[in-house]
């Protein structure tokens, strides 16, 4: 199987490699865009702030290249971000892929102990379609972020901190978590194999 991690001026992209390879995967991480063209199944990961990364995937044109893959591709963290319609995070025109928006978490006058960013473990509910199964409702996954994709109709798993948000999206062969499965344990390989098996 060939699997294309996409490397561009994101952080975290080398811990989904290590992931994969814990699951016996050996991916390649690459920005060319022929060889990510042609691989079975496409990774676009990332921690990052979305304005700057946007411009990076325009000058490179990996914005338009992912916007027209046909295999299983699979976003986690900003690569969910950057697929939806626009983020609030530097007022940011995105792909376009999910119609969802990026919004900023903000506390409410009684926080009732929430901090931003939401970081560490929260459990995912309301699961539907392919990369989940109906033992993985109510597990814990791992989150980083302060900025949010809201509930729509390509939302396929909610998360709540101080609101209900989207912690995955699907839309055709698009896959998207704001979670990060590669680091969350059994529940996160999980997952990826079963984006591995579509």
């Amino acid at each position: 199987m060939n699997i294309a991690i996409i490397k561009y001026n994101a952080g975290n992209i080398m811990s989904v490699d290590y992931a994969l390879q814990r699951l016996g995967i050996h991916a390649i991480v690459t920005g060319d865009i022929d060889r990510i063209r042609s691989a079975d199944k496409v990774i676009f990961p990332g921690v990052g702030e979305a304005s700057t990364t946007m411009q990076y995937l325009k000058a490179h044109k990996l914005d338009a290249l992912i916007r027209d893959l046909k295999q299983p591709v699979l976003g986690i963290c900003l690569g969910l971000q950057l697929m939806c319609r626009h983020s609030e995070e530097g007022n940011t025109a995105c792909m376009g892929i999910f119609n969802e928006e990026i919004r900023k978490f903000t506390l409410p006058d009684r926080s009732a102990g929430f901090k931003i960013p939401h970081m560490g473990w929260n459990t995912i509910s309301n699961l539907k379609g392919s990369l989940f199964m109906p033992g993985l409702e109510g597990r814990y996954v791992y989150f980083v972020h302060s900025y949010y994709a809201t509930t729509g109709e390509h939302t396929v798993a909610e998360c709540n901190h101080i609101v209900s948000f989207s912690a995955a999206l699907r839309h055709d062969n698009f896959y998207a978590t704001q979670f990060h499965p590669e680091k969350s344990g059994r529940t996160g390989a999980l997952i990826l194999e079963n984006f591995l098996k579509l």
